[in-house]
């Protein structure tokens, strides 16, 4: 058994005991070409979209994660029938038999997933009632739904607390409402605008988030009918509609994904080209990015020409030699610096020469992952305070949500395991980037955001193996 287990919130002797470890070989530049599909963050969203539809709905360039399995499978189990289209990667839905699913089918998916929640609005469109198990997700926070109840009530849902979970329903119908988020959550918007689609009315959002995935949501809702206003100041309109029908969309490819193989390139040294990244909604990223002392090339796509193939756009990120620079950054909802982009990225900063800060405004808990890292070498200093040049809401309530990182740092091996979804890719990373021979354990977890990660780190150099 693996000895020196690191910032994990699963029994360790239990992981250990299992299968799902990758014995990761570090010091090696990752160098080659990889390609993203469709955001994880829209793809699930637009799948449960699918159930508001009278027609077929055609989804392309989906991700083979376990997040969309999970929801395939929760569709499913609604009477929505899920098959492969043409395309690789490509979904058809056919809701023409929605249907009550038992609570006990429902619950074999409690836990690995927080979509159910936003089957709420759609299945009380369509049944009158809806069921929410215990949710899980990745544990950088408590995450609380009260937003996404709060605004089901005031669309006219009843909500009822059962030993099992939640049991939602409309008696009088779904109505239009003016509602403002007292943050601009991505889910709780997800939740009202797959509400405010099909209620009676006019609804008004205030306060709302505006991420790319949120933007595409609201084009594959537009696409089924729905009329819905992005206005400034975060200020989302929605006209409530009788009926929708299906639609045919290519989502937005995962920036997510693209900053995490970004940073393991500038972490190990390394050069990857991510095919499908796109300059526009990484902006933020490739700012900073830049002033760590990374390069990078957009690539813009290229449509066949007589005579030619076309090509493919895409973002080639590299370490152009020297030492990188220490930065200063916050996370914070969009256009900020993503959250999802922080931990990829710590690891880089882990290797830059000076005192970098981060100050995470998103999440209370997100921090913890870096109790790896300082077992591998790291010099990582959490503290309670807002060390960024904005306060935070977590400024007062005793939350470790700002990182000192003095660096370089020489990383060695460590035997870590893998706590949540994107710090699991950051201790990926930080083994790549170490010296020696490093056991990851819970790597599956991984598979929730990350499709075939393990082909893409052999096609790009890394030297990996399952014991």
């Amino acid at each position: 058994m693996a000895a020196g287990f690191q910032n994990s919130s699963i029994d360790a002797l239990e992981v250990a005991l299992t299968d799902d470890v990758l014995i990761v070989h570090g010091n090696t530049p990752l160098r080659g070409q990889i390609r993203v599909r469709g955001a994880k963050n829209l793809v699930s969203k637009a799948m449960v979209a699918a159930l508001l539809g009278d027609e077929p709905s055609r989804l392309y360039d989906v991700p083979r994660i376990r997040d969309v399995e999970v929801v395939r499978g929760l569709l499913e189990l609604h009477g929505v029938k899920v098959s492969d289209g043409d395309e690789d990667g490509e979904l058809v839905f056919d809701p023409a038999n929605v249907e009550r699913a038992s609570t006990d089918e429902i619950n074999v998916h409690a836990g690995s997933s927080r979509i159910p929640i936003l089957f709420c609005g759609p299945l009380l469109h369509r049944l009158g009632h809806a069921f929410i198990p215990d949710l899980g997700g990745c544990h950088i926070g408590p995450r609380p739904i009260d937003f996404h109840m709060q605004a089901l009530r005031e669309f006219g849902a009843v909500v009822e607390k059962r030993p099992e979970g939640l049991h939602l329903t409309a008696p009088n119908g779904l109505h239009g409402t003016k509602f403002s988020l007292p943050y601009p959550s991505v889910g709780a918007t997800e939740q009202v605008l797959l509400t405010a689609v099909m209620a009676e009315g006019v609804t008004e959002l205030r306060n709302a988030a505006v991420e790319p995935e949120i933007i595409d949501l609201i084009c594959v809702l537009q696409k089924m009918g729905a009329i819905i206003k992005v206005h400034t100041d975060r200020v989302i309109e929605i006209q409530g509609v009788t009926r929708l029908g299906g639609y045919s969309h290519r989502p937005i490819p995962d920036r997510i994904e693209a900053a995490s193989w970004a940073a393991a390139a500038l972490a190990t040294g390394g050069e990857i080209e991510v095919l499908g990244a796109e300059q526009v909604d990484m902006m933020t990223f490739l700012n900073v990015f830049r002033s760590v002392g990374g390069a990078y090339e957009v690539t813009d796509a290229r449509a066949p020409r007589a005579g030619s193939a076309g090509q493919e756009g895409g973002i080639r990120f590299w370490h152009p030699g020297g030492e990188l620079r220490a930065v200063a950054l916050e996370t914070d909802v969009h256009p900020g610096f993503m959250t999802d982009w922080q931990q990829p990225l710590v690891v880089a900063l882990t290797q830059a020469r000076g005192l970098s800060i981060v100050h995470e405004t998103v999440y209370e808990q997100r921090l913890g992952y870096t109790d790896a890292l300082n077992s591998m070498g790291a010099t990582i200093q959490v503290y309670r305070d807002c060390l960024g040049g904005t306060p935070c809401r977590f400024g007062r309530r005793n939350f470790k949500h700002s990182a000192v990182i003095a660096g370089p740092s020489k990383l060695h091996a460590a035997d870590l395991v893998i706590p949540d979804l994107r710090a699991g890719f950051s201790h990926l990373i930080a083994a790549l980037a170490a010296e020696g021979t490093s056991r990851v354990y819970g790597v599956d977890l991984i598979n929730r955001g990350y499709e075939d990660f393990e082909a893409k780190l052999a096609a790009l150099g890394a030297h990996i193996e399952r014991p």
